[in-house]
């Protein structure tokens, strides 16, 4: 059987791209998947939802006349940079179910959740924010979540392979830092304050595809894809703007490979140990890949090629770096 890769870290400014690969790789079919990208059957995991029912959160906690705990304003950035290790440590813990298959049957999906947020967030060392509330406001939340957080319960559950063997794990997040900064992004900004908080066992086999934009092409983008009627939706949800000034201005990632003791890979430094991740870069500065969120019959032959020819020279990168890792 041929040798594919393990694991995946998709990275990217907001709307680069990275949702639009993971529909286009899903539709692949397994023979095309193997033998031009490397790649298994994809099980995928993302940090996206989690904002989602993050700013849900603050919104109903604004109607019942609650002060907003995670973000300034349903338009506005993050109240604390920590919650960028919050989205870590829930994916860690989303990938540790995975592995065990790990079906949970709550009485309460929201609670759940709820639960779930809250422990990540103390992980990061901060102080208590949802147990602070009082009972009757978690009561409240908790009604008025159920049932989107059922839906993503379900999700998740629905998303557990039978086995994990012969398939690419695919985990997309984006991380970066206000526009004009300089490298080293302090932490918790950046790709390597979140990388670091990576599980091991993700950092023992993992590779890096970055879709490479432009900060400049990524508000265009962002702007271009956004639904205000689907804010939950993988590919239609829109960034606010002066999130992508100050949260997505720039990332670290070049200066990460360039700064980098062995060429081709990023540096993870964490619990006493260095991992180099293979990196490899698709080249999205010149979009080849809005028309993949248009239905496939739509599809032209040009635009699938670019695409598709794209991504394979960067998998094969990944593949090659692999080999000598």
């Amino acid at each position: 059987m041929a040798k594919i890769l393990d694991s995946i870290l998709l990275l990217a400014l907001p709307a680069s791209g990275k949702s639009e690969v993971r529909r286009y790789l899903a539709r692949l079919s397994p023979e095309a998947s193997r033998d031009d990208f490397h790649m298994g059957p994809t099980v995928q995991l993302d940090d996206f939802p989690y904002v989602h029912m993050m700013r849900r959160i603050d919104d109903e906690l604004a109607a019942l006349g609650k002060p907003r705990l995670f973000f300034h304003a349903p338009d506005r950035p993050f109240q604390d940079t920590r919650d960028w290790g919050t989205l870590i440590h829930l994916l860690n813990e989303d990938y540790d179910d995975l592995l065990a298959c790990r079906v949970s049957k709550p009485a309460s999906a929201a609670r759940l959740l709820l639960e779930r947020i809250e422990q990540a967030w103390r992980k990061t060392g901060a102080p208590p924010r949802l147990a602070a509330l009082d009972d009757a406001t978690r009561s409240a939340l908790a009604e008025k979540l159920e049932a989107e957080a059922g839906k993503m319960l379900e999700e998740k559950h629905r998303g557990y392979p039978e086995s994990l063997e012969g398939k690419t794990l695919v985990f997309e997040f984006a991380r970066g830092g206000p526009q004009g900064s300089t490298m080293p992004l302090p932490a918790p900004l950046g790709y390597r304050y979140s990388l670091a908080l990576l599980d091991p066992r993700i950092l023992e086999k993992s590779t890096i595809l970055y879709v490479w934009v432009t900060p400049e092409e990524s508000r265009r983008k962002n702007e271009a894809r956004t639904d205000p009627n689907d804010p939950g939706s993988i590919l239609h949800h829109g960034v606010p703007i002066e999130v992508m000034l100050n949260d997505y201005g720039c990332d670290d990632m070049d200066w990460l490979e360039k700064t980098s003791s062995k060429p081709g890979t990023v540096a993870v430094e964490a619990r006493g140990k260095t991992w180099h991740l293979p990196v490899a870069r698709f080249d999205n500065r010149v979009d080849k890949t809005t028309f993949i969120r248009s239905d496939p019959k739509t599809w032209k032959k040009e635009q699938i090629d670019a695409v598709h020819a794209g991504l394979k020279g960067a998998l094969d990168r990944l593949m090659e770096l692999s080999a000598s890792r």
